[in-house]
């Protein structure tokens, strides 16, 4: 319901006048996978928008009310993380509910060389309403980083990088209430004259009635269809509700064909990466969008692999078993973008998926091949953990993910090496056909660890391509062009089982005919 809400949202906003006149009526909203704050700069002018939508040009924030809708209570944890946000068990309330779908600060309308230093300043000038404002990102494993508001342990003010979307942003109040929240960005131009602007945001904070632990709200259980129950990591932890839609689902259409992809082999060390399916005809697949260069382009699984450099590597923390025993190194790609390490997600936000497809697309991890154990979760508001993929639990594994989605989570790899992730998606045609396309997705973990030695065999493709719904389906995969898909899970260990049981029946065996042989020659 939330979705909708918000793609409905999203629509009146894409139709109505860019700029609201002062008398009308402000547009209530939901924040989920909006650019709360969108700056551009257009010579030497500067603008700053809400953009519920990110592929629009963006509204004028004072018409839109954020809230109450959508958001989440809960209240603050107890340790340092999160002290920035006052005492712990503190009620709090949070614009973007769950662990994903979190808005985002934009700066892309700002171009790389165009301002000193490449960093545009966001400060909050003033805010009117019963209690604190507190504007911060998550970045895994509880972790939070204060990027301006009104507490006495916040900065009014943070500098963002120029041609950059700020991804998993929390904003959040401790009463209940109407704010007005207004904001400046600015930036020193290239001439020495600074570019400014503001903007007044209306937010409703509803009741905030938490639970005893700030845990992610679920409003409709069957948003996840098919989803295999994982362990929560904490006893208390539900599992949460399904990744909300970045952008309003577009207008129904013919479905649009999925262009040729980008040649060539690709180490990806840095950078915003999705993976997410393409409907080409009968033809269904699965491809790499790399964000890199503008515009983006989408390439083979098979012409990637996905670098994580020892930048990424962490000790695990108490509290956090499904990675691992405290103490323990672990290499994570947080939630949230972080610079000099790759910024994996995943979407259907493909036009021919969009507009070809009904219904989720589940994603289906079949296996993983790899040194040590991987696991992909996300992190709540407030630091609680959701985890979606674990290679320690039996294969597969699945997840429905609505339409429209793009979202990203915490990769966490427990040795360097080479790990391969034989993954699956499917779905159903508006035509009514099902179709399913398997890939392997690789990635190289470590310094020590030569990316390059992940292409070739067993790199990328695996079955799929098939509108009739084929694939192994047994979590295990069919040699495609780019080799064998990792043979992982449950199955292999049961299979080496049976080879033991078998070969020590036939060690027995031989024992007894020795024996035979010997007592028959002594006669």
């Amino acid at each position: 319901m939330r979705a909708g809400a918000a793609s409905l949202a999203a629509v009146v906003l894409a139709l109505a006048p860019a700029a609201t006149p002062a008398s009308a009526e402000p547009t209530t909203v939901t924040a989920a996978g909006a650019d709360l704050v969108s700056v551009a700069l257009d010579g030497d002018r500067m603008s700053l928008r809400f953009r519920g939508d990110a592929r629009a040009a963006g509204h004028d924030p004072a018409g839109v009310v954020l809230g109450p809708d959508g958001g989440l209570a809960g209240r603050v944890p107890d340790g340092p993380a999160f002290a920035f946000l006052g005492r712990a068990g503190h009620a709090v309330w949070a614009l973007s509910a769950g662990d994903t779908g979190f808005p985002a600060l934009d700066t892309t309308g700002v171009r790389a060389g165009a301002v000193a230093d490449d960093r545009v300043t966001l400060a909050l000038r003033s805010v009117d309403g019963p209690g604190t404002f507190t504007a911060y990102t998550l970045s895994g494993l509880g972790a939070a980083t204060p990027l301006f508001g009104s507490g006495p342990d916040v900065p009014d003010a943070t500098r963002l990088p120029a041609g950059t979307r700020t991804g998993g942003v929390v904003w959040a109040f401790d009463a209940a209430g109407d704010y007005r929240l207004t904001l400046t960005a600015s930036a020193v131009l290239r001439s020495g004259e600074t570019a400014r602007t503001e903007a007044t945001y209306q937010v409703r904070v509803p009741t905030i009635a938490p639970a005893e632990q700030p845990l992610p709200v679920t409003p409709n259980p069957a948003a996840r269809p098919g989803v295999q129950a994982l362990p929560a990591p904490k006893a208390a932890a539900p599992k949460a509700a399904a990744p909300k839609t970045a952008a309003a689902p577009m207008a129904a259409a013919a479905p649009k064909a999925a262009a040729a992809p980008a040649t060539g082999r690709q180490v990806i060390s840095d950078g915003h990466v999705d993976m997410g399916p393409h409907l080409n005809g009968a033809d269904w697949t699965i491809r790499i969008k790399d964000d890199r260069s503008s515009p983006p382009v989408w390439r083979e699984t098979a012409d990637v692999v996905l670098h994580v450099k020892d930048k990424a590597k962490l000790t695990v923390p108490a509290g956090a078993g499904f990675l691992g025993k405290q103490g323990d190194s672990v290499w994570l790609l947080p939630q949230t973008q972080q610079s000099g390490l790759v910024w994996p997600g995943w979407n259907t936000q493909h036009e021919s998926v969009v507009s070809g497809v009904r219904g989720d697309v589940t994603w289906t991890l079949k296996g993983v091949d790899g040194p040590g154990r991987f696991a992909l979760f996300l992190t709540s508001s407030f630091g609680s953990e959701d985890v979606l993929f674990d290679s320690a639990e039996p294969f597969p594994q699945k997840l429905g993910v609505p339409l429209n989605t793009h979202a990203h989570g915490n990769w966490a790899f427990g040795k360097p090496g080479l790990y391969r992730l034989a993954v699956q998606m499917s779905g159903t045609t508006t035509a009514g056909r099902s179709v399913t396309a398997t890939r392997t997705l690789t990635i190289a973990v470590g310094d020590s660890t030569d990316p390059n030695a992940g292409f070739g065999a067993g790199a990328g493709r695996g079955t799929g391509n098939d509108a009739a719904g084929g694939g192994s389906g047994d979590g295990t995969a069919d040699q495609g062009d780019g080799g064998p898909l990792p043979r992982t899970g449950a199955g292999w260990v049961l299979t080496a089982v049976a080879v033991g049981i078998v070969l020590v029946a036939l060690g027995a065996l031989l024992v007894l005919l020795a024996r035979r042989r010997v007592a028959l020659g002594t006669r």
